[in-house]
């Protein structure tokens, strides 16, 4: 945090030397909640185009200080939060005496380090079942008060690219406010539904928090393409081809206490979103979607998670079927193991069609390896696995609404496995499992056996 240098009070009635030795173990500690301060200057050092009303705002509460203790809170919250605004790449505190000599008075110094106008790099990433090579290039801190510019050009290994710029801004100096703006095109192809897309659009959100999570309000425009792979895509997918045009709004809110988003021990998550597309364009659906998952640890470092998942959507139009592009899917190494990547549900001529509603349960046992090979390091990274996961997916319709019920709990799937996990840091995780299914129904890609995957997102 910096060098912090002050001078205790003197100990006094200390006349004779007959002292016992825990006395004199107390005199050398000073409870700095009660040494009086009074914050005489503060001093940023280090500014070049970050402008000074936002670092004033930031430094001003300090010299509220009234003791020690609550001048080196005041400063390290504000060294944070000016680094979460991204106005520093680093800032270092010192804190001493004045040097005018008032009576308790200090002078706090931050030395800052602003980030290059101009940065970027090449580095991987890593989404489900998919890698790519990222080409970016960043003005980070760009007018002084904590925007910030990307420009990204991807290509990945599933015969995906594009390109995007992303620009950011803290609205009232606070991190945890922000608007964003991205304009974009994607290339993706799709093989599990014979078909490729490609989108060109501009999507405009706020992000806020409250009491109770935080939320996610954007508004997306997106122009998309979407061709047939090749002669083999079945009919049901090459119909669908041709332009479209969507205008949604999409709500996200989400609460996360976890403490590892990839392999956690403890925490639960709860993340719900509602988009409404219609709002011009020719693509007309409601959609919800909400995710819920415990973490609870057990005994020798085992740890017992539950997931849930489900959504249900419908068309606006009755004479406007859902895209494929926009429906669920079910099944893969991270979700639905047993199965192919998107294999349950229906299909023609091999081709996954997706449905309007899906539900999905997930039971995990996490624990150490067995002997703990690397205990302490990199043996820690590594989890055995134990599972079990079933669900559904399907049509539903509002006017038969005990009928679909009835057919998205009746027609499950499920299967049970064990395997291996590893945490790659805080980014992603791989599994390797052995996955035996035990539900299939008819048209559904089971995949028995060892099935492999990585990713970010999973159940």
């Amino acid at each position: 945090m910096g060098s912090v240098q002050a001078k205790a009070p003197e100990a006094q009635g200390l006349k004779t030397s007959s002292v016992t030795s825990e006395k004199k173990k107390d005199d050398l500690f000073v409870k700095l909640e009660k040494v009086p301060v009074r914050v005489q200057r503060i001093t940023v050092d280090g500014l070049t185009r970050t402008k000074d009303d936002v670092v004033i705002s930031e430094v001003k509460s300090i010299l509220s200080a009234s003791t020690f203790d609550e001048l080196v809170q005041l400063s390290y919250g504000a060294k944070m939060k000016m680094e979460r605004l991204g106005l520093f790449k680093n800032v270092v505190i010192s804190i001493d005496i004045s040097k005018d000599k008032r009576e308790n008075g200090y002078e706090v110094l931050f030395e800052v380090q602003e980030f290059r106008r101009v940065d970027g790099g090449v580095h991987t990433s890593i989404s489900n079942n998919d890698g790519s090579l990222d080409f970016q290039m960043k003005l980070p801190n760009l007018f002084g008060r904590g925007e910030k510019v990307f420009f990204d050009y991807t290509i990945g290994t599933k015969k995906t690219h594009g390109y995007s710029g992303y620009f950011r801004k803290p609205l009232n100096n606070n991190p945890d406010i922000f608007f964003g703006s991205t304009i974009y095109q994607f290339h993706g192809e799709y093989p599990w539904s014979g078909y490729k897309q490609t989108d060109r659009g501009l999507s405009l959100d706020l992000t806020f928090p409250t009491i109770l999570g935080s939320h996610n309000l954007q508004w997306e425009g997106v122009w998309r393409d979407l061709r047939s792979i090749s002669r083999e895509t079945s009919f049901a997918i090459r119909e669908q081809s041709g332009h479209s045009l969507k205008s949604s709004l999409k709500h996200t809110f989400s609460i996360d206490t976890r403490d590892n988003t990839i392999l956690p021990t403890q925490g639960t998550l709860w993340k719900t979103s509602q988009e409404y597309a219609g709002i011009g364009g020719n693509v007309e659906y409601a959609k919800q979607d909400g995710t819920f998952q415990w973490n609870t640890s057990l005994l020798w470092d085992t740890v017992f998670q539950l997931s849930v998942a489900g959504g249900i959507m419908r068309s606006l139009d009755a004479n406007t079927p859902i895209s494929v592009a926009d429906k669920f899917f079910l099944g893969g190494p991270l979700t639905l193991r047993g199965f192919t990547l998107k294999g349950c549900g229906p299909h023609s001529d091999e081709n996954a069609l997706g449905a309007e509603a899906y539900w999905i349960a997930a039971a995990h046992i996490y624990s150490p390896l067995p002997f703990r090979p690397g205990r302490g390091g990199f043996g820690d990274l590594f989890k055995s696995h134990f599972f079990i996961n079933a669900g559904n997916l399907g049509n539903f319709d509002l006017n038969d609404l005990p009928g679909s019920v009835r057919g998205l709990s009746e027609t499950y799937r499920w299967s049970y496995g064990l395997g291996v996990c590893l945490s790659m840091g805080r980014l992603a995780r791989l599994e390797l499992n052995y996955v035996w299914p035990m539900r299939v129904q008819k048209g559904d890609k089971a995949n028995p056996g060892l099935q492999f995957g990585i990713g970010i997102q999973f159940l």
